[in-house]
């Protein structure tokens, strides 16, 4: 398994648009973490130079994340009065709207890819591969992961063979992974992890509002081999964050789901243009991200943080601006601080008379890593490698 090479339970999570970079890959892995590539938004060849760039500054294994083809079904008269109302904004900067098209991103390109350059693992957002895709990966020796936020998502995921999962909890920076995008109450992070544990084996990954290490070893604790950590690297010097987007992080600023950038929900920092406009936003991808394009490059040239997304987790407050590699090792050592403490609170040592959890467990099976009992009715008996 992948995750059992690292020195540190960490995932870099992928960030497209900007802040995930080759260098950044780089020091997370070399720290001893998993460092991860954004192929979301890149061209099938500026993917393919990312993957050969890395291969070649290091010998760690590290991963890739693909978007799963959005339906693109939106309503039309709602898109084109969202945009009419983006005109003026656009004008202002002076440039035009985007056209607000579908767009699969290459997919099919950018599976051959993945399968030529065979990165140590693949992961998918915004859906689930077909079952034939997994197992073709697979076949060339890429761990499959598939984010999901939901039980019902980690069902199809596992059931189509994936090698884990990346629980995401609604307190997660950037795009909701969901397989579909709804208005319904996202899950936290440890109560989705303790829900989906109680559904599968397949091995979890938590992400979303891991500030520091106490919050690695609470996910750590609920379930998850690992945490993916994103709005903590992002103020690293190996980080591509725009400047103006860099003075926000770290702040007490709110952070809101909203569809006013993309079409899709997504969480970021709160600014004007966030809060004018998502109330108005329709459930509308690819298409709105297409349309306001230009409007965020024109705002990122002329350093205006109030007019493009500011993508961050609800823990953003507690970001930092040091290495990766510090971030890694500063995580771990906490991580370790944080689940001596909760142990001595345990009072290990000193059992309560009723029955604990691992005795109760033995009769009902071996005890799985996620911290319930391994039953025969468990998903997956024949957990392959990942």
């Amino acid at each position: 398994m992948v995750l059992d090479e690292l020195d540190v339970p960490i995932v870099q999570a992928p960030m497209g648009g900007g802040p995930s970079t080759v260098a950044l890959a780089v020091a997370v892995g070399e720290a001893g973490a998993l460092g991860f590539l954004a192929g979301g938004y890149l061209t099938t060849e500026a993917m393919r130079a990312e993957i050969r760039a890395l291969h070649g500054r290091t010998e760690r294994p590290f991963g890739v994340n693909v978007f799963v083809p959005d339906a693109g079904a939106s309503d039309p008269a709602a898109l084109e009065a969202y945009l009419r109302r983006l005109s003026g904004v656009a004008e202002h900067y002076g440039v035009a709207l985007g056209e607000p098209h579908h767009s699969d991103e290459d997919w099919s390109a950018k599976l051959e890819v993945l399968g030529e350059e065979r990165p140590a693992v693949a992961s998918f957002t915004f859906g689930c591969p077909p079952p034939e895709a997994i197992a073709a990966l697979r076949a060339r020796g890429i761990s499959v992961w598939v984010t999901v936020t939901g039980p019902d998502e980690a069902r199809i995921a596992a059931a189509a063979g994936a090698d884990a999962l990346v629980v995401q909890g609604v307190e997660a920076g950037g795009h909701q992974a969901s397989f579909e995008d709804s208005d319904r109450d996202g899950l936290g992070l440890l109560a989705l992890l303790r829900l989906i544990a109680a559904e599968t084996d397949v091995p979890l990954i938590g992400a979303g509002g891991v500030g520091d290490g106490a919050a690695l070893a609470a996910v750590l604790a609920a379930g998850a081999l690992a945490a993916q950590v994103g709005t903590a690297f992002m103020l690293a010097p190996e980080a591509g964050t725009h400047p103006a987007h860099r003075a926000r992080l770290g702040t007490n600023a709110p952070t809101g789901l909203t569809r006013a950038w993309s079409g899709r929900q997504a969480r970021g920092i709160v600014n004007a243009f966030q809060a004018e406009h998502s109330a108005d936003a329709p459930r509308a991808y690819p298409q709105v991200h297409h349309a306001t394009s230009p409007l965020r490059v024109a705002a990122r040239e002329r350093g205006n943080a109030e007019a493009f997304n500011l993508w961050a987790g609800q823990a953003q407050g507690l970001a930092v601006a040091r290495p990766a590699a510090e971030t890694v090792r500063l995580f771990a050592a906490e991580a370790r601080q944080a689940a001596e403490a909760a142990t001595a609170r345990l009072g290990v040592g000193h059992p309560c008379p009723n029955a604990s959890p691992q005795s109760s467990a033995r009769g009902q099976g071996e005890l799985h890593p996620s911290g319930r009992a391994r039953t025969a009715s468990s998903s997956r008996a024949d957990q392959p490698d990942s």
